[in-house]
């Protein structure tokens, strides 16, 4: 009997050593955060479940191999050696994988990147935060070749141009794009930033609640309409499913920089709420550079069966960014950053307030039809201040977007499409002032306006026009996709655009036309790719697609003023075509070496015709330009090759550094000017005399582009929490004006930032970060004004520029 007790004993013992506890930690290897709900499984069986904090405990078996799983990354597998050592287990985000990044439109069933034959460039909020995470352009410009993003202010004038493309009338040597974005689309969780003129404000976008990033470079027709240069999609931060958090804000730099975010986030299992509000302030560092703005944010989706779910977005904004002016050359090279006094004189400025807002519906008809439908709406007020004098605009933008997603198998073979319309409507009424004295300044008449002086004040009104625009395009697009992941891709983009342009100014006086429109019918964006995917690690691909660009409501009408024998008088100016754009691209993505190399690679070669340019007339003494208008004036050839690629050497969870990850991009410009000629006003060469002057820009580098752009870097992470990145930046020398006469010049800058991640406490997560930009104190700009000397640069911050932050987030 005592020996069967022993026995006995000694079995339980046994037991408990081969089946003990065995307990552990889930993060997430880029933030060091705990992710709830990740699954716990061996050999196809679910053990455990991680609760709110990450943790989990589940019954072990010595030498058993352990799978860890959560949505949206990659599974974690190793086999168990010591049950009794708890397991700090971080799971990789699937955003190194081009298999596993979806994008957000597509007619193709598979919406990974690798299955594009387009050449998309998606950002995480990784790399939107290597920064401070407040300036878009900083991500943009060093995460994605063949685009780059400028702004006039601290935080505010951003535009994009991508792939060369610049649109515009303003300058005295050419064109230029200086004051307004267009030619691209932006998207904010599905709500269209650009207005139905086609033109893009961004001022009033909190870009540090921006959780994610797609840009299409090329024409997109077949999925958004008039867009010839490509599309940007924003997303603002998603909510992480199974948890509630509270979280807490605070970034500070040199030259004032404050920035203070409270956020509230909810992530349920069918539904997730975001709201956010963020005050930000910088004193600038130029005189009259100060920028504040105040941000609110909620967005919110819902899943109210299995059918259909809905989403939404709201937006407020107060934005005002003061503006120092640009310096000229001379400035620039002697380093004096004060400014056009005429810029200052006149309380140079930019102050937008907006509300924006958008519903949107998806309904599953079947398993293979379904109908998603966002309705928008946007209010602005806005007034400007510049050396030529102050703006109100007060534009009014409403639309509807509605696509039908379709998608059918049949064996190996599938087709899926995207078939929709888009419309937009937009009433904005516009004046103009001219600014004088103010009359409180007692000072002499003769006496030159300095700093300390009061500002200068409206004055008499030079302009009030009242433009209605609506816009309307229909697409459809359809990927066939055949056996072996080859596929075949073709659409087709319809739009109209209608411009109706009121003169309320001096009408009791007036002798000309007060009511001007027009219509720009029948623009028609073709779009046809192949691809071609090799064992789910890379694919070729081969696309050309068409695109248009119709001009603004300034440009459509001609207007003569008085003078001489000419009479005022307006009229259409019919013979203005929209512009054209037709890209052909060859390109290749992959993921090799067990997924831890990750490439993109694109040549193309995108011409873009009846671009459009000016035309002056001179007065009948050929001494001064009685007026101008704007004409198509040529085309512009643009080849180019961009590559991208991140290679990740060191991925694991049990050594003390966890990630290494290197990465670089590069970008080869070759555009060049082709039958295009502009004309102005100048010196004869024969008699030294005014007259029109035609230029001929041919054979020239299109203005605004650097040839040569590279970045580099490296994220590196450790198991504890510490993690960091730097990051070189080179940018060739670029023409100022078309006549390439002047250029800026190349420029090296290095950035640098460390941080630390923990969880605190059961409730408690911790993010504390300092940076500083660039490093070497290299002078370059944020912006260079093209075709409009003597004003030429927008300058970054001369010295180098440090920032640090703490991100507190309460967990219920």
């Amino acid at each position: 009997m005592k020996i069967f007790i022993a026995i006995f004993i000694a079995g339980i013992c046994l037991s408990f050593n081969s089946y003990s506890q065995l307990t552990g930690r889930v993060t997430d290897e880029a933030t060091n955060l705990p992710l709830s709900g990740a699954t716990i499984s061996s050999g196809g069986k679910n053990l455990a479940t991680t609760d709110n904090n990450g943790n989990f405990s589940t019954s072990c078996n010595q030498h058993v191999r352990l799978t860890v799983s959560y949505v949206g990354y990659e599974n974690w597998q190793d086999n168990i050696k010591d049950c009794s050592t708890p397991l700090s287990i971080q799971l990789f985000p699937r955003g190194y994988n081009l298999n596993t990044v979806e994008i957000t439109a597509t007619s193709a069933q598979n919406k990974s990147l690798l299955y594009q034959p387009a050449s998309i460039t998606k950002l995480r909020e990784m790399e939107i935060k290597r920064g401070t995470g407040l300036f878009l352009s900083d991500a943009i410009n060093a995460n994605v070749p063949g685009v780059s993003m400028n702004r006039r202010t601290v935080s505010a004038g951003q535009q994009f141009n991508i792939r060369g493309y610049g649109n515009g009338s303003r300058g005295t040597r050419g064109v230029s794009s200086n004051f307004d974005g267009q030619g691209y689309k932006v998207y904010l969780n599905g709500i269209p930033l650009t207005d139905a003129e086609g033109m893009t404000l961004l001022d009033d976008i909190d870009f540090g609640s921006i959780g994610n990033v797609e840009i299409t470079k090329g024409p997109a027709g077949t999925l958004y309409g008039l867009a010839i240069a490509g599309v940007v999609n924003l997303k603002t931060i998603q909510p992480e499913k199974g948890k509630t958090s509270l979280g807490q804000q605070i970034l500070v730099g040199n030259y004032g920089l404050r920035r203070y975010t409270t956020s509230f986030s909810m992530g349920k299992e069918n539904s997730s709420l975001l709201i956010n509000y963020g005050h930000q302030q910088s004193d600038g560092f130029m005189i009259h550079s100060k920028s504040e703005k105040d941000f609110v944010n909620i967005a919110g989706d819902f899943r109210t069966s299995t059918k259909q779910s809905f989403n939404f977005y709201t937006g407020y904004s107060n934005s005002y960014d003061q503006r120092a002016g640009e310096l000229t050359l001379e400035q620039y090279a002697a380093k004096d950053y004060t400014g056009n006094p005429n810029y200052l004189k006149n309380n140079a400025h930019s102050e937008v307030i907006s509300f924006r807002a958008g519903l949107g519906h998806t309904y599953a008809f079947t398993n293979n039809i379904s109908n998603t439908t966002t309705v928008f709406g946007t209010g602005l007020s806005s007034n400007v201040s510049s050396a030529g004098g102050w703006t109100d605009k007060a534009p009014i933008n409403y639309g509807l977007r509605s696509t039908f997603d379709t998608k059918f198998s049949y064996g190996n073979i599938s087709l899926g499409g995207i078939t929709g319309v888009e419309t937009q409507g937009q009433r904005a009424n516009t004046i103009g002032y001219n600014m004088k004295k103010n009359p409180l300044d007692t000072s002499a008449a003769s006496h030159q306006w300095v700093p300390g002086d009061p500002y200068w004040v409206i004055n008499s009104a030079t302009s009030n026009n009242l433009s209605r625009t609506s816009t309307t395009s229909a697409f459809t697009e359809w990927t066939l996709g055949l056996p072996k992941d080859f596929s075949i891709t073709a659409g087709l983009g319809w739009s109209n655009m209608k411009i109706a342009l009121e003169d309320r100014f001096n009408t009791a006086t007036a002798t000309r036309p007060s009511n001007l429109d027009t219509t720009y019918k029948n623009m028609l964006s073709p779009h046809l790719a192949l691809n071609k995917v090799f064992n789910k690690e890379f694919s070729i691909y081969a696309a050309y697609s068409k695109g248009y660009k119709a001009p603004v409501s300034s440009y459509f009408f001609i207007t003569t003023p008085a003078g001489g024998t000419n009479p005022i008088s307006s009229r259409i100016n019919g013979a203005l075509k929209p512009e054209e754009g037709n890209q052909f691209e060859i390109g290749s993505k992959g993921v090799l070496f067990n997924e831890r190399l990750n490439y993109q690679l694109a040549l193309f070669n995108a011409i873009f015709t009846n671009k459009i340019t000016t035309v002056a007339v001179p007065n009948p003494n050929n001494t001064a330009t009685l007026y101008s208008y704007v004409v198509n004036g040529g085309k512009q050839d643009h080849k180019g090759i961009e590559a991208a690629l991140r290679f990740t050497p060191v991925k694991t969870s049990t050594g003390i550094v966890s990630n290494v990850s290197p990465f670089a991009n590069f970008a080869y410009s070759d555009f060049k000017y082709e039958e295009f000629r502009f004309q102005s006003v100048g010196k004869t060469t024969v008699g030294n005399k005014d007259s029109v002057v035609t230029v001929d820009y041919s054979g020239k580098p299109v203005a605004g582009v650097s040839k040569i752009t590279f970045n580099a870097g490296v994220d590196f992470a450790f198991k504890y929490g510490f993690y960091g990145n730097v990051l070189y930046s080179y940018r060739d020398g670029l023409p100022i004006t078309s006549d390439s006469k002047y250029l800026s010049k190349s420029f090296n800058t290095i950035n640098g930032k460390l941080g630390f991640r923990s969880n605190l406490s059961r409730h408690f997560d911790l993010d504390a970060f300092a940076g500083v930009d660039n490093i070497t104190s290299t002078q370059y700009p944020y912006m260079v004004f093209i075709n409009q000397l003597p004003d030429a640069y927008i300058p970054a911050p001369l010295n180098a520029n440090w920032y640090g932050g703490i991100n507190l987030k309460y967990n219920f």
